[in-house]
């Protein structure tokens, strides 16, 4: 008999958040991962820096889709080794301040960023203009 691996945790704001195992231990699909969780942690924390670094420079972004991908070591911890995140702005920037202003979130602002000072992150942009 497998054991349920489906848990809700509850934030600071009453929001709930489904985490769940995969299917070999348990898991039912009804959540999110935990590993899955901290690569949204990281794009979720950048992309309020960005947002409020980006209305400080006056650029006019109307979304920020973020693709993110890790890798992950061998073994029986498999912590990430690898972290690439893929910033789509849509929107009438100037490429050089968003640039700037993703270069300042990755590398200096962004709490959970500072928390994974042992994985190599990389990360890179396109622009898509509104016209």
């Amino acid at each position: 008999m497998n054991q349920a691996v489906h848990f809700e945790a509850i934030g600071s704001g009453d929001v709930k958040v489904s985490i769940d195992g995969s299917e070999s231990i348990g898991g039912e699909n009804k959540g999110v991962r935990p590993m899955e969780l901290i690569l949204m942690g990281l794009a979720g924390c950048t992309a309020m820096d960005l947002v409020s670094i980006l209305k400080k420079q006056k650029q006019s972004i109307e979304d920020i889709n973020i693709s993110v991908s890790g890798e992950r070591a061998e073994g029986q911890v498999k912590p990430f080794t690898k972290i690439h995140l893929h910033y789509t702005f849509i929107g009438d920037a100037d490429p050089k301040k968003i640039e700037k202003a993703l270069n300042l979130s990755v590398e200096k602002y962004c709490s959970v960023q500072a928390m994974l000072v042992n994985v190599a992150i990389t990360y890179d942009f396109e622009l898509k203009t509104t016209e």
